[in-house]
């Protein structure tokens, strides 16, 4: 029996998925809109990501959504508790303490940022250098890189500040201190980034893409910064994510114990130990305590799911 073969005008339309030079292929994600993508569906990652975006928000526009000033007394309302007109209740020099959380977290947040921001930089460079370079130069970078992690983070931080708060450099007092949280910071931040940074590269340069860019003759900076640091940003920025809360929690801690910012000035953990101190009243210490609990664990939610949706051993779900 004769089979018949249907056939095709040419005035016809194709079908969908074909076009005139075959099947169509669905187009094909880059990793940082796959990641991106894999992201949105952690509700918690999200939900944190929102959160933080509003606390910078607060913090960058304190002056205007802060009731009142950080710094301004009223000893007729000394530490009365939440209230319709203080709803974080006020201190023991009858300062708005909503107010103040606002302001502590202008100076938080700018500290948690910034010194990740350094430690990105001198981490990033100093790591990419000893990966890329290798050999010799990797070996000396490294070992002073294991005499800085010799010594406790939390030791060297109070070493730093100590020594700088026994200079006389700056006249100004919070600019002192600031300055002196920064440097200290800094140094201990750019230690752990830098040995990860250098695991990224010495992984990335063994690739096709890095060979093929150097036998066309492209120079090692431009290899390193063009072709090797895009690719290794997502893990990059994923540790950003776990150091600037911790960067946040170390200045608490420094204010706490006296060596950070001191009053009038506002900072987390200069209103925790104001709030220590007045152990009778406990909203003092519950509000800013509050604020950076939910801060740190806001970062850490975020820096998983930003682990999670970069990771490639998870592309497939």
């Amino acid at each position: 029996m004769p089979i018949s073969v249907p056939t095709l005008n040419p005035n016809d339309p194709l079908p969908e998925g074909v076009d005139a030079a075959g099947p169509v292929s669905a187009p094909a994600r880059s990793l940082w809109s796959d990641g991106f993508r894999r992201l949105r569906k952690n509700r918690a990652a999200v939900v944190s990501g929102i959160f933080i975006l509003f606390i910078c928000l607060m913090a960058a526009f304190a002056d205007v959504v802060a009731p009142y000033s950080f710094e301004t007394q009223n000893i007729d309302e000394m530490l009365q508790g939440p209230s319709a007109k203080h709803w974080f209740g006020t201190d023991s020099l009858g300062r708005d303490l909503l107010s103040r959380v606002i302001y502590g977290a202008r100076m938080s947040m700018s500290v948690g940022v910034l010194t990740a921001i350094v430690s990105l930089l001198i981490g990033g460079i100093y790591g990419a250098i000893s990966g890329w370079v290798g050999g010799r130069v990797d070996a000396a970078m490294m070992r002073a890189i294991d005499i800085l992690q010799a010594v406790p983070e939390l030791l060297l931080l109070i070493l730093v500040m100590v020594v700088f708060n026994s200079v006389d450099v700056f006249e100004s007092p919070e600019l002192k201190a600031l300055t002196g949280i920064f440097l200290a910071l800094s140094i201990v931040g750019w230690v752990g980034l830098a040995r990860i940074v250098r695991g990224q590269v010495m992984q990335v340069k063994q690739s096709l893409y890095v060979e093929a860019a150097q036998a066309l003759g492209a120079k090692g900076r431009v290899v390193l910064f063009r072709h090797i640091f895009p690719n290794i940003l997502g893990p990059i920025i994923v540790v950003l994510t776990f150091q600037i809360p911790s960067n946040v929690l170390f200045e608490s801690f420094l204010s706490f114990i006296g060596l950070g910012l001191q009053p009038p000035f506002s900072s987390w953990g200069v209103l925790c130990n104001d709030g220590w101190k007045a152990k009778t009243d406990p909203h003092l210490i519950i509000f800013p305590g509050l604020a950076l609990y939910l801060t740190m664990l806001a970062f850490n939610l975020l820096g998983d799911g930003l682990r999670d949706a970069f990771d490639p051993k998870m592309k497939n779900r």
